[in-house]
C-alpha cells in the first residue's frame, strides 16, 4: 500500500477516537430549535420569516444575505417564536431565529424514500443545473470552514479545475462523524462525488483517507472498483499516513496529488483541485437526488469522562445541551465545553449554543486536560518551525503580534497561518503562540481589508 503525505511540518496528538465504534444514532427533536444567522463564511443569511409563522421540515427562514452567503432552512416543524439574538460557537452573540418545535412535517417535495438515485438516472442533471441545486439548498463546507461549495465548483477563468478531492482525513485525535458517515452512507457519498466532479466538469477525483480508518478505506475501494470500472470518471482512494493537519485544504492537495498551494490570495483551484469534506459530498447527494436543503449533519459527542459518547444525525439548531444530555449529562467538576475537536475547536461559554452547519463535534475535555502550564521563556529549540505546515517561523509571528509590529508581521507571511495549534502543541515553554498569531492575524487582515478598500 502507498502511503502519502504532505512534505513541510505536522504533528501527531495523542489519538482518543472513542466513538470510532459506535454507530449513529438519530438524535431526539428539540424543544426549541435555534438558527444563527451566521452559519457560513460570508454574509449573514437575511430572514424570510417573522414571528408567528408556521414552519415546515425543510421550510427556508433565511435567503442568501449576498453572492458569499448561504440560505438557511428549518431543521422541524413548528412556529417562529421570535428573531433575536444568540450566542454562537464564536462565543459571540449574533441574529438568530427561534422556532418552537411542535410535530416533524416535512416539506413535501423532499424525497424521504431509501431509494439511491443515481446519475446515469437523471439526464437532466447538468453541470449547471447541479450547481444550482447546491446553492439553492445551503450547502457548504462541512468540515467546519463552512465555505458556500456552489462557489468552490464556479472557479474564475483564471483558474482550471483538473480534479476533485475528498476530504475524509479527519485527523482532529477525537472526532469520528465522517468515519461513522463513511461506513454508513458509502454509496450515497460516492454518488455525491460523481455530482461534484460533473458540476466541477472534471473526470478525476480523490478520497484522502488516514491510515487509522482502514474499514472506510478498504470499504470506499471496493466500491469504487465497482462503481467506476469502465466509467467515465477515474476515482482513487488514498490512504493518508496519521499526522495533523492533514485535514487542512493545502496539506491535503499536497498529500494526495504533490502541489503546493501558494499563499494567499491562492486556493486550491490555482493548482488544479477542488477539495470538498466527505460531509458535503454526502450533503451534495442529499440536495441534488433527494431536493432535501441542509438542515442535519452527523456529528460526534466525545470526551474521556462522558459515560456515552456517541456519534449523532443531529437536526440543526438543537442545542448542544440535549446532546449532552443524551450521552449522560455534563461529567462531574470542571469541564471545558468545545464547538470542535482540542486541536482547532473553539472554547464555549454555554450549553445552549446550536448545532450549526459546521459542527462536527461536541468535545468536552476535564479541566486536569484542559489546564494549561505556565509560559516560560522561550528557549529557541525550533520545534514550532518544524511542526509549522505552512513553513512560517510561529516563533517569530507570535513575538510580532506580541509588541504589535504589524507591518514585518504581513512581510513575515502571518496571514498563511491556518491555526491548527502545531506550533504551540509542542512548544516545550509551553508559550501562547497560536493565541498571539490569531490576534495578529486577524489585526493584519483587517489593515489588508482596510487599504484596498482605499484603493
Amino acid at each position: 500500500m502507498n502511503i502519502r503525505t504532505f512534505r513541510i511540518g505536522g504533528i501527531h496528538p495523542e489519538e482518543n477516537k472513542l466513538t470510532h465504534e459506535a454507530k449513529t444514532q438519530v438524535a431526539a427533536l428539540p424543544k426549541q430549535a435555534i438558527f444563527p444567522l451566521s452559519q457560513h463564511i460570508g454574509a449573514p443569511a437575511k430572514p424570510v420569516v417573522q414571528k408567528g409563522d408556521s414552519v415546515k421540515v425543510g421550510t427556508m427562514i433565511a435567503e442568501a444575505g449576498g453572492f458569499v452567503s448561504a440560505p438557511i432552512f428549518s431543521s422541524v416543524s413548528g412556529t417562529v417564536a421570535k428573531i433575536d439574538t444568540a450566542i454562537d460557537a464564536t462565543g459571540y452573540r449574533k441574529p438568530a431565529i427561534y422556532i418552537t418545535v411542535n410535530g416533524d412535517e416535512w416539506e413535501p417535495n423532499i424525497d424521504r424514500s431509501d431509494k439511491l438515485e443515481t446519475v446515469e438516472d437523471h439526464p437532466e442533471l447538468t453541470p449547471e443545473e447541479i450547481v444550482n441545486r447546491i446553492k439553492n439548498a445551503g450547502v457548504v463546507g462541512m468540515g467546519g470552514a463552512c465555505f458556500p461549495t456552489f462557489i468552490k465548483l464556479t472557479p474564475p477563468p483564471t483558474a482550471k479545475a483538473e480534479c476533485v478531492i475528498i476530504n475524509a482525513v479527519e485527523c482532529e485525535p477525537y472526532i469520528t462523524a465522517d468515519f461513522r458517515l463513511m461506513m454508513e452512507k458509502a454509496d450515497e457519498i460516492l454518488i455525491g462525488l460523481e455530482l461534484l466532479m460533473k458540476a466541477a466538469k472534471v473526470t478525476t477525483g480523490y478520497i484522502g483517507i488516514e491510515t487509522n480508518k482502514m474499514p472506510a478505506i478498504e470499504l470506499l475501494t471496493e466500491k469504487c472498483a465497482k462503481k467506476f470500472n469502465g466509467s467515465a470518471y477515474t476515482v482513487e482512494v488514498v490512504p493518508l499516513k496519521q499526522r495533523y493537519p492533514q485535514g487542512g485544504e493545502k496539506q491535503l492537495v499536497d498529500a494526495v496529488i504533490r502541489r503546493q498551494v501558494p499563499a494567499p490570495p491562492a486556493i486550491p483551484v490555482n493548482v488544479g483541485a477542488i477539495v470538498q469534506n466527505v460531509g458535503t459530498a454526502y450533503a451534495v447527494y442529499e440536495a441534488v437526488m433527494k431536493h432535501k436543503p441542509l438542515f442535519e449533519r452527523y456529528t460526534t459527542v466525545t470526551g474521556k469522562k462522558i459515560k456515552n459518547p456517541g456519534n449523532f444525525l443531529v437536526r440543526m439548531g438543537t442545542p448542544m445541551q440535549d446532546l449532552i444530555d443524551a450521552c449522560g449529562g455534563m461529567p462531574e467538576g470542571d469541564n471545558k465545553l468545545l464547538a470542535g475537536g482540542p486541536m482547532m475547536g473553539k472554547a464555549l461559554t454555554s450549553v445552549e449554543v446550536p448545532i450549526c452547519k459546521g459542527t462536527n463535534s461536541v468535545t468536552i475535555i476535564s479541566d486536569d486536560e484542559a489546564r494549561r502550564k505556565e509560559p516560560q521563556p522561550c528557549i529557541r529549540c525550533a520545534k514550532c518551525v518544524g511542526a509549522c505546515p505552512m513553513g512560517l517561523e510561529p516563533y517569530l509571528l507570535a513575538k510580532l503580534s506580541e509588541v504589535k509590529n504589524w507591518e514585518r508581521a504581513e512581510r513575515e507571511d502571518i496571514v498563511s497561518c491556518i491555526e491548527c495549534g502545531s506550533c504551540q502543541f509542542t512548544c516545550p515553554a509551553h508559550r501562547p503562540l497560536l493565541d498571539n498569531i490569531r490576534q495578529g492575524k486577524s489585526t493584519v487582515m483587517g489593515i489588508i481589508r482596510s487599504r484596498a478598500a482605499k484603493k
